[in-house]
C-alpha cells in the first residue's frame, strides 16, 4: 500500500546553510513545516563567513581611510606643523581582520539562534544525496539519515583556482584567505578584474598597499555598464592603481620574500602578495546529484526552472550552485521561492531582470534592471538619459567629484526599465530605480515624487524629468 507524506506538517531537508539555506529555512519554519538544516562551516555560509560580510566589512574601513585623506579639501585641518599637516593614516590589518571576522562569527551566531527560536533542527556536517528524499548526514558523532519529503540544495561555490597558482594560504590567496593576514600587503597583485578583483583592488588601495590588478580583459568589469568601467579606471588610474589589461596570468609562483606572476606573453609582475579572484566552481561534485535524478550543466551548476525546481521531483536548488546569478540577495529569494511553490503559498517565480546588485569599489556601481547593452544592441527600445554627479549639489558639498545617475525608459510607454547609479552609497541610491523597474512605474511617476533639497537621490528624480522631455 503506498503511504503519502503528511502535507499539513510536511519535512523539509536543506543541504547547506547561507543566504538560499537559511532564509528557506526561516520561511519555511514560519509556514509550519518540519526543518531540518544541514551545514558543515558555520550558519550563514560563505556569504557571512569568508565572502560578503568580510569583504564589504574591510572596505567600510578602506572608505572611511579615503575620507580622511581627502578631508583636507574640505577645509579639515591637523593642528600640526600650523595646521597644515597631511596625515599619514596606516591600516592595523590585523585589528581590521580580528573585527571583521568577529563580526562574521557574530553575525553566524544570530543566524543560529533565529533558526532554533524557529524550531528548525540544525545538524553540523556534510550531506549527500541517497535518493530524492533521502540526505546522509557525516557528523562528528557518526552517520545520520536524514528523511524528508522534499530537499533544497543551497551548497555554495568555492573559488576556482589554476594548477600553476596554488594559494599556499602566506603569500599565494585566494579571498577566503586574505582575511589570515596580519599586516598589510606592501605590493598586493590582484589577478582577475571581475567583482571580486575590482573590490579588493580597491579596498587594499584604499588601506594603502600598492596594487598591480591583471585583468584580461580589454577593461575592468568587463560584464559591467562600460560608462560604470570607465569611471573606475579613471578613479584606479588617479589613485595609483596600476592595471594591466589584456593580460591573463599563466603561473604564480612564491620567492623568498614575496611574489612573481607570469603572464602569457611572458612578462613577469613581482609582488608581496597576490590574491586570486578567478571565479567559483559549485560544490555539487560528490554529494550524490546523479542518484538523486538532478542535472547538472556542463560547468556543473544545478539547472532549475524560475521556482527553483531541480530535474527531480522532489528536490529544489537555490544560490551560488544554480549558476543563476552569484548575490546572497538572489540566493535568498531562490530559497523563499522554493519553499513557497512546495508548501503551496502565494509564488511568483524569480525575475532576473528586477534584481539590484551593486559592486562594493569606491566609487560603488550599482544597476537594475535592463541595461544600456541590451538597449544598444535592439533587444529593448528605450530612451537613456545620464547626469553626472559634478553636477550634484550635495555631491559638490561633500566633495563627491567621481559618479552618474543613468536611467532607462521603455520608447514609447515611458515605463522605468533599468538604471544605473555610480557613486558614495549607490547600493542605497539605486533602490527608487529599483522599485520603479518592479512597480513598472512612468517616469513622471519618479519625476513627480518628492526628493530632499539637497540629496544625491535628487540627481534621480532629474534623470526622470529629462526623460519626460525625450517621450
Amino acid at each position: 500500500m503506498t503511504t503519502h507524506p503528511d502535507f499539513s506538517s510536511p519535512r523539509i531537508a536543506i543541504l547547506g546553510g547561507g543566504p538560499g539555506g537559511y532564509e528557506a529555512a526561516m520561511v519555511a519554519a514560519s509556514l509550519g513545516a518540519q526543518v531540518t538544516i544541514i551545514e558543515r562551516a558555520g550558519l550563514g555560509g560563505s556569504a557571512v563567513l569568508t565572502d560578503v560580510v568580510p569583504s564589504k566589512t574591510l572596505i567600510a574601513t578602506a572608505d572611511l581611510m579615503t575620507r580622511v585623506g581627502e578631508a583636507g579639501e574640505l577645509g579639515v585641518k591637523f593642528d600640526v606643523d600650523g595646521g597644515d599637516f597631511v596625515p599619514v593614516m596606516r591600516a592595523d590589518l590585523k585589528h581590521i581582520n580580528d573585527r571583521l571576522l568577529n563580526l562574521a562569527r557574530s553575525q553566524s551566531k544570530d543566524i543560529h539562534d533565529g533558526l532554533e527560536n524557529l524550531g528548525v533542527r540544525i545538524i553540523t556536517g556534510s550531506g549527500r544525496l541517497l535518493d530524492d528524499r533521502t540526505i546522509e548526514v557525516l557528523t562528528a558523532e557518526g552517520t545520520e539519515t536524514v528523511e524528508a519529503d522534499t530537499i533544497l540544495l543551497a551548497v555554495g561555490a568555492h573559488p576556482r583556482e589554476l594548477p600553476t597558482a596554488r594559494p599556499d594560504g602566506e603569500r599565494i590567496l585566494n579571498w577566503t584567505q586574505i582575511y589570515d593576514l596580519d599586516e598589510l600587503p606592501e605590493d598586493l597583485i590582484v589577478v582577475g578584474s571581475g567583482v571580486t578583483g575590482a573590490e579588493f583592488a580597491s579596498a587594499y588601495n584604499g588601506l594603502g598597499s600598492k596594487v598591480t590588478l591583471i585583468s584580461s580583459r580589454d577593461r575592468v568589469l568587463p560584464g559591467s555598464d562600460v560608462d560604470a568601467a570607465v569611471v573606475l579606471e579613471e578613479v584606479f588610474e588617479r589613485r595609483g592603481v596600476r592595471v594591466l589589461s589584456r593580460s591573463r596570468a599563466e603561473t604564480v609562483e612564491r620567492t623568498d620574500d614575496g611574489v612573481v606572476v607570469t603572464l602569457s606573453d611572458g612578462s613577469k609582475v613581482t609582488g608581496s602578495h597576490c590574491l586570486l579572484c578567478l571565479g567559483s566552481i559549485p560544490n555539487t561534485a560528490g554529494i550524490g546529484l546523479e542518484a538523486a535524478g538532478v542535472a547538472v550543466s556542463e560547468s556543473g551548476h544545478i539547472k532549475v526552472d524560475g521556482v527553483s525546481r531541480t530535474s527531480a521531483p522532489n528536490i529544489y536548488a537555490a544560490g551560488d550552485c544554480t549558476g543563476v546569478l552569484p548575490l546572497a540577495s538572489v540566493a535568498a529569494m531562490q530559497g523563499r521561492i522554493a519553499v513557497a511553490h512546495f508548501m503551496g503559498d502565494t509564488v511568483t517565480p524569480l525575475k532576473l531582470h528586477q534584481v539590484a546588485s551593486n559592486i562594493f569599489t569606491s566609487p560603488e556601481i550599482a544597476n537594475v534592471g535592463v541595461s544600456e547593452a541590451e538597449i544598444e544592441s535592439g533587444k529593448y527600445q528605450g530612451d537613456i538619459i545620464k547626469l553626472s554627479l559634478r553636477s550634484n549639489a550635495r555631491a559638490k558639498m561633500r566633495n563627491h567629484k567621481d559618479g552618474f545617475v543613468k536611467i532607462f525608459a521603455r520608447k514609447g510607454s515611458g515605463t522605468v526599465i533599468g538604471g544605473v547609479v555610480v557613486g558614495p552609497n549607490a547600493s542605497e541610491l539605486i533602490f527608487p530605480i529599483s522599485i520603479a523597474v518592479k512597480q513598472k512605474l512612468h517616469v513622471d511617476d519618479v519625476a513627480s515624487t518628492f526628493t530632499v533639497y539637497p540629496s544625491l537621490s535628487g540627481s534621480i528624480s532629474e534623470a526622470a524629468r529629462r526623460l519626460h522631455v525625450h517621450l
